[in-house]
């Protein structure tokens, strides 16, 4: 039996601050292209993609989902590269892929081909994410994470904020192939930028004096005797706490999903407007999403408390989907507001939710076990992108879409809940002391 063992943060105020100004904008833009190139197909659908090609809402419904079938099989493959090799490297020859793959959603016309290409997209852009955390586990401290990770997942809210607004008037102005095209090739010219400016780890950056990669290396060192060890990945991924934490992960990703590729449809069919309109109405969720990822980051790396700052807004954002199913297409705008709702509460969670696998297992398994975990959301996304899109089809309506997102909610709400995390006591330490681990009993 593993014994538990609390890790007490350091005074970060110790470490080099350079690190933010540096590191968080490479991750935050590298996350956004990523996001782009994978969430612009909602545009492309609601934009003519179906009509031009002919495709029924079952075929347009497969299109979206085989991204995270491909976007689920080299998850763990990517997590290990990147932790004991290079994620770097890895990012980079990911990012021209994908470019590559994203603009020919725009050329491809044959319909199979097409569905070969999403498949292909979504295997490209499985590495990124998992190597990303990995990549912020070599720089920021336990104290740090939460905030370090919401700053790399606010890419994907604050792209779909944006992207609702220029994807639809690129559509209007020079239709939907050229709109995919175009959203492809940033990915190509940041790939280069990225490789000029991101390392792999403190001890490799020039940026860096030599003391003060010495002490973000040392701090993290130190952080890591404090944790319950485990032989490899594979022994961690039977332990009962990866296993919750994979299955909470494909219900919550089933329910953000099927929101984000099929809001727009909604929207539209729901209020009559213009694509252009409807873009801008489906930024919205996304800029309360922003602002409530930073607060519930800030307030969870404050009291290092994690569950605390996810099931509860996971449970807002179940009720908020039935209220606007309940309030029905005859009242569109109440429907909407809490649609709005829903989908801020259901992005708020991600920075401390992937703060939890670093503070409950070791190196040698925290990053392939968030892999796992993210390719068990990939599942929900594949699960949720499809019978959503599904359900409206077959319904003529989303409510039945939202009955299901809020169901999966609730499940991913009670499994939240079931976790135990180490029992956490904070102790006051002073600039330039390293941390101090002591034991503890689970919680």
């Amino acid at each position: 039996m593993m014994k538990e063992q609390n890790v007490v943060a350091v005074n970060t105020e110790a470490l080099p601050a350079n690190r933010w100004a540096r590191l968080m904008p490479l991750a935050f833009i590298t996350y956004s292209l990523a996001y782009l190139d994978r969430a612009n197909f909602s545009f492309g659908a609601a934009g003519g993609l179906e009509k031009t090609l002919g495709i029924t809402s079952l075929i347009s419904s497969w299109l979206g989902a085989l991204f995270f079938l491909g976007y689920f099989f080299f998850q763990i493959p990517g997590a290990n590269f990147a932790q004991r090799r290079s994620a770097r490297m890895l990012v980079f020859w990911a990012l021209i892929a994908w470019s590559i793959l994203a603009a020919l959603t725009g050329i491809i016309t044959n319909v199979p081909l097409l569905m070969i290409d999403r498949f292909l997209l979504g295997v490209a852009e499985s590495v990124v994410f998992p190597a990303m955390l990995v990549f912020l586990t070599h720089w920021f401290t336990k104290r740090e994470r939460s905030r370090a990770n919401t700053f790399l997942i606010l890419g994907n809210p604050v792209t779909v904020l944006w992207m609702s607004v220029i994807s639809g008037y690129l559509i209007q102005a020079l239709g939907w192939q050229w709109m995919f095209i175009l959203e492809g090739v940033p990915s190509l010219i940041w790939a280069f930028i990225w490789l000029k400016l991101a390392d792999d780890w403190p001890r490799d950056a020039a940026w860096l004096s030599r003391p003060q990669a010495e002490s973000v290396e040392k701090t993290l060192a130190d952080e890591q005797q404090g944790l319950s060890q485990v032989k490899n990945y594979w022994a961690a991924f039977r332990t009962g706490r990866v296993i919750l934490l994979a299955l909470q992960y494909f219900f919550w990703s089933i329910g953000v999903y099927g929101f984000v590729l099929w809001l727009p449809s909604i929207i539209k069919a729901g209020s009559n407007l213009k694509l252009g309109v409807t873009g801008l109405l489906s930024a919205l969720p996304y800029l309360l999403a922003a602002i409530l990822m930073l607060v519930a980051s800030y307030f969870s790396d404050r009291t290092l408390q994690r569950k605390l700052y996810v099931w509860p807004f996971l449970l807002v954002g179940a009720v908020a989907f039935m209220i606007s199913y309940f309030a029905g297409p005859g009242n569109f705008w109440l429907a909407f507001l809490f649609l709005v709702i829903a989908g801020g509460c259901m992005y708020a969670p991600y920075g401390p939710f992937f703060a939890i696998v670093p503070e409950i297992l070791p190196s040698n398994a925290a990053g392939e076990s968030m892999a796992l975990i993210n390719g068990m959301g990939a599942l929900g996304s594949f699960i949720g992108a499809f019978f959503v899109g599904w359900l409206n089809g077959i319904t003529g309506g989303s409510g039945a879409g939202f009955i299901f997102m809020a169901a999966s909610l609730i499940l991913a709400v009670i499994l939240t809940i079931l976790v135990r995390m180490p029992k956490q006591r904070s102790l006051e330490v002073a600039p330039g002391d390293t941390v101090e681990s002591q034991a503890s009993r689970p919680a």
